[in-house]
């Protein structure tokens, strides 16, 4: 006899599989997670998981998917926003940089979480980035002090700072970057 399950329950199970491999993948790394640690940590079989997901790759894909891609209405609407420029902006990075930054951070193998997703999928990750551009150009007015501003924002990243250095080192990137776009308006 076949249960069937209310489309409540599919999208708690998806759920849990996705935050049981995201966590799996931070902490043992995309080549050293298996599917068996995936279905542990979700608490389901791994007979149900491979009903759910083809393969890894699949799974990771979902996972940076949903973690990162779910984030793109909130920040358009952050972007937009009736608030003041600086305000708009650091609403963007924070929903697309900060609270990311906070869940990864301390992870064995955080590290290689882009970089994999880079490799198995570049399209999401080309989505994320442009998303990310079009966020801050609607924020600053100006698509190449954007382009500007994402570099120095990775560079930020680069000594892997805890979450309160991150964003003070952001509020100071963001407060330059809305100074200079207020001086160049006539």
């Amino acid at each position: 006899m076949t249960a069937t399950h209310t489309p409540e329950q599919v999208a708690a199970r998806r759920r849990s599989i996705l935050d049981a491999a995201r966590w799996c993948f931070l902490n043992f790394g995309f080549a050293k997670t298996s599917f068996d640690d995936i279905a542990k940590r979700a608490g389901i079989s791994r007979t149900l998981l491979y009903r759910v997901f083809k393969d890894k790759e699949q799974i990771f894909i979902a996972v940076f998917t949903d973690w990162l891609v779910s984030r793109h209405p909130a920040a358009r609407s952050a972007a937009s926003g009736p608030d003041a420029q600086l305000s708009r902006l650091m609403d963007v990075c924070r929903l697309m940089v900060l609270e990311p930054w906070e869940e990864m951070l301390g992870a064995p193998m955080a590290g290689e979480f882009f970089d994999v997703c880079e490799r198995l999928d570049p399209e999401v990750d080309a989505l994320h980035r442009a998303v990310a551009h079009e966020c801050v150009t609607t924020v600053l007015g100006d698509a190449a002090a954007a382009e500007v501003f994402l570099l120095a924002l990775d560079g930020l990243l680069a000594d892997q700072p805890t979450t309160e250095v991150l964003e003070q080192r952001v509020q100071i990137l963001a407060k330059r970057f809305v100074s200079t776009a207020r001086n160049k308006k006539p």
